[in-house]
């Protein structure tokens, strides 16, 4: 009877595929549930990323326009005084005591904030690029030349339009549209400053205004936004002072 028990013991072949059968559903609905959570974790990720691009290229904006410095430089062969600051609907050009590399610690730079065609043509970028502020004798050796505007007659700096290379850094991509626009003080003291898309007045403007929006605007994520930047500069580009 003992022996006859022994034999009787153990599984039979439908049981043990059952239970691998088991098994293997078990594992899949394991692997299937890893899957979403790691799906969903890497949105999330990739989200919160795109915010900590979008605003950290907004306070680098800030940054930027807030670390501007009164350079009065000699302009090119001519030599005659201007303020080192050139604003255009797309251009904007300024020395700054804000570096990306370095940011308040570095060498001072050169600013060329311009707006280019995004990729294949689609949209537009806002880009920078940074040259090291050689002093006002040679930061006046990039303005080829004063000419007057032909709309306010002012005396105008010109400089040769900037261009894209491997260093410039994007600061906004897959935008609708960017431009420029400077605070003017006004022109009589019984009048408010005012806004205007060109800055062809001597020394700085008041604040500067960076408009942008996004191509496909997306709810669910920070936006690319206007920036607005106030500048604390009184010094007049007409009279001299010693540190300059």
């Amino acid at each position: 009877m003992r022996n006859r028990r022994s034999r009787q013991a153990g599984l039979t072949l439908i049981e043990v595929l059952v239970a691998i059968t088991l098994l293997a559903l078990l594992s899949v609905g394991m692997m299937v549930a890893m899957q979403i959570g790691l799906s969903s974790f890497a949105k999330v990720d990739r989200k919160l990323m795109d915010n900590r691009r979008v605003s950290g290229a907004q306070r680098l904006l800030e940054q930027e326009l807030e670390g501007i410095m009164p350079v009065v430089a000699p302009c090119g062969k001519e030599g005659r005084k201007f303020s080192f600051f050139s604003g255009e609907p797309q251009v904007l050009r300024l020395v700054s005591t804000f570096s990306l590399q370095d940011a308040w610690r570095g060498q001072p730079q050169i600013l060329e904030l311009f707006v280019i065609p995004g990729e294949d043509g689609v949209g537009f970028r806002l880009v920078v690029n940074e040259v090291p502020y050689p002093g006002p004798f040679g930061a006046g050796q990039l303005c080829l030349g004063v000419t007057p505007d032909p709309l306010s007659g002012s005396a105008v700096p010109k400089f040769l339009p900037p261009v894209p290379s491997g260093n410039s850094f994007v600061l906004a991509d897959k935008l609708a549209y960017c431009h420029f626009v400077f605070l003017s003080p006004p022109l009589q003291p019984n009048l408010l400053p005012f806004w205007t898309d060109t800055w062809v007045r001597g020394g700085w403007p008041q604040a500067v205004r960076i408009e942008m929006a996004p191509m496909a605007p997306d709810f669910s994520r920070l936006q690319p936004i206007s920036v607005v930047a106030p500048i604390f500069i009184h010094r007049n580009p007409d009279v001299p002072y010693g540190d300059f």
